[in-house]
């Protein structure tokens, strides 16, 4: 079940008060009021004990209980035994089969059909920030198109000079550049708008993922067809059966969008749109037409139903904001999370997440213990790309207390990630679209994680 602590009367809401009311974090030495040592000290601790002796490595009973003492030092294990396998016995590799439970997943009841629906990125089970082609979430209106790469032909029409046809070969002979960009639905957290509904980082901020794209500047296209000076916007056209458009502002498509056919190196995947895709950094995902068939130049919008009856945000007063594109800044932690239990009673613990935003480079993310009462800064690992995740890590010396878990991005334009309740405040509970409020996870003492909302 999940649980709000909206209001100040519920008897929950007492609870966390009184568990949280004496909490505070002092300055940057890394230490707080909840018993915990500096961070720095507690990691020396952790690592001194595991070094120390095999014992202090098993520490879980349910990794105690599934492992098999044969197989133990100082014994030899089984796999040491025996020949392997040879190369090209796994021609495509393979995942090890104890890791084959990480997948992508759904909620049959979200939708009313499998082919119009969403199967989410498990951000608690990867670390990093790019995320695996497999894994890579997945938004359809109409099913996966299966398209023969032979037929496959790219149309460019309308205000330009030359009408152009190219093949995917004819792509591939254009210019290429590699950039590593997220790709977020818009409706990613919808769910959460009227409060915590979902038990997992997947199902409420699993609509994300980043990948390396390989393909052409759409304005290299452009240009080579030659634009008219009335051009001011396209049409893009998907080759599904649900013929997915979008109109998309010209400035946008002679600035970063790209023409992507490759993903972390591979060919696309069909579901995330072989042989070709449209890929606009920072920009919602429904934007991104996957399958591209046909672009169209155009002096206006079309008004598709992508950007009419849906993809709007309907306010509180009943009138709705469009061709809202942008993806601002937004992060939440993926371990521990709802999935992602704690699974020691206390000691050297290190907090896992993610953040992004679509105006560029993430510049800071700052981790609460205590439901935002203070705030102490994460450490942004690994590289830190213009419109790409970055990941965050905060490491602490857990009590065994309970915990209230949150985050909050800052991106390089200075906008900071806001609470649920300034959202709210302007633009109310009528869409589902654009929530980009910071998530609450509620720590219990078993370790236990649950979806709540503060305040």
């Amino acid at each position: 079940m999940c649980a709000s602590w909206g209001s100040e009367n519920s008897e929950e809401h007492k609870k966390i008060s009184r568990t949280y009311a004496n909490l505070c974090i002092d300055g940057p030495t890394g230490t707080d009021s909840m018993n915990q040592k500096p961070n720095r000290a507690s990691r020396r601790d952790f690592l001194r004990a595991t070094l120390a002796g095999g014992a202090a490595v098993v520490a879980s009973p349910a990794l105690a209980a599934e492992s098999n003492p044969a197989n133990l030092p100082p014994n030899v294990a089984d796999w040491t035994k025996m020949l392997g396998e040879g190369v090209a016995a796994r021609a495509y590799g393979k995942r090890a089969k104890t890791e084959e439970h990480i997948v992508r997943r759904d909620v049959p009841w979200l939708t009313a059909s499998p082919q119009s629906s969403v199967s989410f990125t498990p951000l608690h089970q990867i670390d990093g920030i790019i995320t695996p082609n497999g894994l890579c979430f997945e938004r359809h209106h109409s099913g996966i198109a299966e398209v023969n790469p032979t037929d496959y032909r790219l149309m460019l029409h309308g205000l330009v000079d030359r009408p152009l046809i190219f093949t995917l070969d004819d792509i591939k002979r254009m210019p290429r550049v590699n950039r590593a960009y997220f790709c977020e639905c818009a409706a990613n957290s919808g769910m959460e708008w009227r409060g915590a509904q979902l038990n997992g980082a997947q199902y409420t901020h699993g609509m994300v993922h980043c990948v390396m794209y390989t393909g052409v500047p759409l304005k290299v296209l452009l240009n080579e067809a030659g634009l008219k000076p009335r051009a001011k916007w396209l049409l893009l056209e998907g080759g599904d059966a649900a013929a997915m458009t979008r109109s998309l502002p010209l400035q946008k498509a002679m600035d970063d969008a790209l023409i992507a056919y490759r993903m972390n190196g591979e060919m696309l995947y069909p579901e995330n749109g072989y042989p070709m895709r449209v890929v606009l950094p920072g920009w919602e995902a429904n934007m991104w037409v996957k399958w591209l068939r046909r672009i169209e130049v155009g002096d206006q919008p079309w008004h598709t139903r992508e950007e009419t009856s849906k993809y709007t945000d309907l306010m509180a007063n009943g009138q709705a904001r469009r061709f809202t594109y942008l993806m601002e800044a937004k992060s939440v932690i993926t371990n521990p999370s709802p999935q992602a239990p704690i699974n020691h009673k206390s000691g050297f613990t290190v907090l896992s997440g993610i953040a992004w935003s679509g105006r560029g480079r993430v510049a800071r993310v700052d981790v609460s213990l205590d439901g935002g009462r203070n705030w102490r800064p994460a450490k942004i690992d690994g590289p830190s790309w213009d419109k790409a995740l970055a990941r965050f890590y905060y490491e602490f010396d857990w009590d065994g207390s309970e915990l209230l878990l949150q985050s909050r991005a800052v991106d390089e334009s200075g906008y900071v990630q806001p609470r649920k309740a300034e959202l709210r405040k302007y633009r109310g509970v009528n869409s589902i679209y654009h929530n980009n409020g910071i998530q609450t996870w509620h720590v219990q003492k078993n370790g236990e994680v649950e979806n709540v909302e503060v305040g």
